[in-house]
């Protein structure tokens, strides 16, 4: 597992987001996603829809993942524009 295979799987999971996925190890990964889908949640909400993009590879092949998960309105409030 790579970054880019969880950020496709992301992706594909989350249609239309905009998705970052880092890792050093192929093991821990950190991912920052700006997605229309979290809109209305709280953050345990919008993980655990990350979590569903990835299913059993979560404690598997990936140990750990970082999530800042942010709506698009936040994230752009967020980069000052």
């Amino acid at each position: 597992m790579n970054a880019q295979s969880v950020q496709q799987l992301i992706e594909a999971g989350l249609p239309g987001a905009r998705v970052r996925v880092q890792s050093d190890d192929n093991t821990h990964f950190a991912a920052v996603i700006v997605a229309p889908q979290f809109a209305g949640k709280r953050m345990i909400a919008r993980h655990q829809l990350v979590y569903g993009t990835l299913g059993q590879l979560m404690g598997r092949d990936i140990h750990a993942l970082s999530i800042q998960a942010q709506t698009p309105e936040e994230w752009q409030a967020s980069q000052g524009t």
